[in-house]
């Protein structure tokens, strides 16, 4: 990639770098408007003039190499990742909408942050990250922190164990340096054209652990699914918001008639399923936390898969706390209890406000049984 150094590019970096002085985590650029923060979960406008159609176009074109700027022009919309002086990175959506151009960035962090650093179960989480083999999916919205997830996840497995590790990424976010395990990271559009070219060769480079990133496509999942059952440990991410919506969403990939084949091969071959939220926090050293849903695969769930049975797994993944599963309701409670978030703040994000309630109260009525 060429050396970025025009003007624009270096004005574009001083917003970067205002997203490290106010903790940002998102940066927006929009035509009529000043640049926004999104800073703790909420959006506040900088206090600078709104941007014109050409300001907004200078400083994206400034960022972009001769395919990326293609791309946006012939598409719509671009992802890259973008690095100030290797001590920021980014990772950046170029788009247009009502005949003018706009941008999302969010900051990624230099340094992999551990599970204990996300407030993620250490115990659980290294248990996934030691499978030798199988499908490995982390679901939640935009924003909810799955790419940061799944790089903790493979920087575990990077200190832990002597693998091949092939990342499939648009953009890459996260760069990782070999420690135990060899990383190859392949980003679409620069290291190799497309996610489909990619997939056709990624089992001949001989890998341990395949990252595929975002699953956006039949021919995705299905890579995937046939990697993990060759004996490799597959990682993807998915756009659902529970662990029975993620179900949901993997099949529709796939035609009726091939449902039921696919069912059978994720009894088989999927070992979990993190699905996750950001929630605001209420320390300040905390100002984001995850809410988890975790499902591990053991022969109950694995029966009701093959079955088609999904309404009952989340029965199974309560009653399985012994296990590592998590359910939303008991995250959402644990982190009030821990005072990471507010009761309001809890409630609101829980799936089931009223179990929640009568979690609390329960808790609260053996108090008072005691004082």
């Amino acid at each position: 990639m060429p050396e970025q150094e025009a003007p624009a590019a270096r004005e574009i970096e001083k917003l970067f770098r205002l997203m490290v002085k106010y903790g940002a985590s998102d940066l927006h650029l929009k035509v009529g408007s000043p640049p926004v923060l999104r800073i703790s979960g909420s959006l506040r406008n900088l206090e600078l003039p709104p941007l014109s159609a050409p300001q907004v176009k200078k400083l994206i074109y400034e960022i972009l190499n001769e395919h990326q700027q293609k791309v946006l022009e012939d598409v719509g919309d671009v992802d890259l990742a973008y690095a100030v002086e290797d001590t920021l990175r980014l990772r950046i959506n170029a788009f247009h909408q009502r005949g003018a151009l706009s941008l999302a960035a969010r900051l990624v962090n230099a340094e992999i942050p551990s599970f204990h650093d996300l407030h993620l179960p250490p115990e659980t989480m290294e248990r996934i990250a030691s499978f030798d083999q199988g499908f490995v999916i982390i679901t939640g919205p935009t924003g909810s922190g799955k790419s940061t997830t799944l790089a903790s996840l493979i920087e575990y497995i990077n200190n832990t164990r002597r693998c091949h590790i092939v990342t499939i990424e648009d953009p890459i976010e996260y760069t990782y340096t070999d420690r135990r395990a060899i990383i190859n990271q392949r980003e679409v559009g620069i290291d190799v054209q497309s996610f489909r070219e990619a997939l056709k060769y990624v089992v001949r480079q001989d890998p341990d652990v395949i990252l595929l990133g975002e699953m956006r496509d039949t021919e995705t999942v299905q890579a995937g699914l046939a990697a993990s059952e060759t004996g490799h440990l597959v990682f993807g991410t998915l756009h659902a918001a529970t662990v029975s919506q993620a179900f949901t969403r993997l099949l529709e990939f796939f035609e009726a008639g091939r449902q039921q084949a696919i069912r059978t091969s994720l009894r088989f071959n999927l070992r979990s399923i993190i699905a996750q939220k950001l929630l605001a926090g209420c320390k300040p050293e905390v100002p984001r936390v995850p809410a988890l849903e975790i499902m591990l695969v053991n022969a109950p769930i694995a029966k009701m898969i093959e079955e088609a049975n999904d309404v009952k797994i989340l029965d199974v993944i309560k009653s399985a706390r012994d296990e590592g599963m998590l359910d939303f309701n008991r995250s959402m409670y644990e982190l009030i209890q821990n005072e990471y978030i507010t009761k309001a703040v809890g409630k609101q994000a829980a799936t089931n406000p009223q179990a929640l309630e009568a979690m609390l109260q329960g808790v609260f009525q053996r108090e008072s049984a005691l004082t």
